[in-house]
């Protein structure tokens, strides 16, 4: 029997397993999923958790149930490309014939000091668990600082305004604005929501230093206390990745070929936020480039070349809140409640493993 190891069960993974099922596996081939949790979280969502508006039971997504199908649940200590094998965490070593990296990403912290002890995630669901009791349990009129004014950034503290009215919420970015990558009308609508909900926003600030309840300005030499900062200042592919000796982009990403296969391993693939790709990482990405690897795979089998069409993103969905929201549609900004009800859906419908 051969075997298909999926390391990681995100938005990637999950679309990948969900296509090779519905596509009709040869007999002869048999899917494992490793993952570190029995379920995929909705990790576009955790801003919500981080907030307390959603319980995290609301976004676990169960894995499909098929008799080609199996999990192993453990932390993946590390891949062995030449012998083909993944070594879990309180596990006999997985051999595969088709590896599939999906293991996404965790923080960047740009070599601040301070900043990876003394601030929150919400790169997984348990450090997102965590960040929830933090900010949660400060006291009314305390103060948040969130670090990064990008769509995560910007959902965080709109979420955390919403849950928490009594907490004073501050923005603090790079660049000149909140959502600075953003077109200028979007940036202009997010900042006039901000300020009529008094959330704090300040540009131009480069952290040199972070401590537990303050953070330093390397450019003015000025402070900032803190009750609980949140980091979401950038990210990066994760630890092993990291540490593996293959070509990658200036951002860290490994380089693939048009199949997403490493070019000096063709029974290897890298789906999600490991890989590198001509646009920024998100979750809509990467569940397209699964589907796409599940073609190459039924192409493989079937002997015949696939033919992958190019990778088409149908927009950016961000929310204010539980009633407002912005997004970009081909190139056309969309604000208010409009966008706020289609990330609604999307969530729905990934729930259900729709798309």
């Amino acid at each position: 029997m051969k075997k298909v190891v999926i390391l990681g069960g995100g938005y990637g993974g999950a679309a990948l397993v969900n296509e090779l099922i519905q596509h009709h596996l040869p007999q002869d081939v048999s899917i494992l999923l490793i993952d570190r949790m029995p379920f995929q979280g909705l990790k576009t969502e955790y801003y919500a958790l981080a907030a307390g508006t959603v319980s995290d039971l609301e976004l676990r997504v169960s894995f499909p149930i098929h008799p080609k199908v199996q999990y192993v649940y453990g932390e993946i200590q590390d891949v062995d490309l030449e012998a083909k094998l993944v070594n879990v965490e309180g596990h006999d070593p997985v051999s595969y014939d088709w590896l599939v990296i999906g293991l996404g990403c965790t923080d960047k912290y740009h070599g601040i000091e301070g900043a990876e002890q003394y601030s929150s995630s919400i790169q997984t669901f348990s450090a997102t668990r965590k960040t929830y009791a933090r900010l949660n349990d400060v006291k009314p009129y305390g103060q948040v600082t969130i670090v990064g004014g990008g769509l995560s950034g910007v959902e965080v503290a709109a979420e955390l305004r919403e849950s928490r009215p009594d907490l004073n919420v501050r923005i603090l970015d790079r660049g000149p604005s909140v959502l600075s990558a953003f077109p200028g009308k979007l940036q202009r609508f997010v900042a006039e929501w901000f300020k009529g909900h008094e959330v704090e926003m300040l540009g131009h600030v480069s952290l040199s230093r972070v401590e537990e309840g303050q953070l330093y300005d390397g450019n003015t030499d000025t402070s900032f206390l803190t009750d609980v900062t949140v980091w979401t200042a950038g990210i990066q592919p994760v630890e092993l990745v990291q540490r593996m000796d293959l070509p990658k982009d200036l951002t860290g990403r490994l380089l693939l070929n048009e199949f997403h296969m490493l070019p000096a391993y063709n029974d290897v693939f890298v789906v999600g936020d490991c890989a590198s790709m001509p646009f920024s990482p998100s979750g809509q990405a990467a569940g397209a480039q699964g589907k796409q690897i599940a073609e190459v795979l039924h192409s493989i089998w079937q002997g015949t070349t696939p033919k992958l069409g190019k990778l088409k993103l149908k927009g950016v969905l961000g929310s204010l809140g539980k009633k407002s929201g912005f997004g970009i549609m081909g190139n056309t900004p969309i604000l208010g409640r409009v966008p706020r009800l289609v990330k609604s859906g999307v969530l729905w419908r990934s729930k259900r493993h729709l798309g």
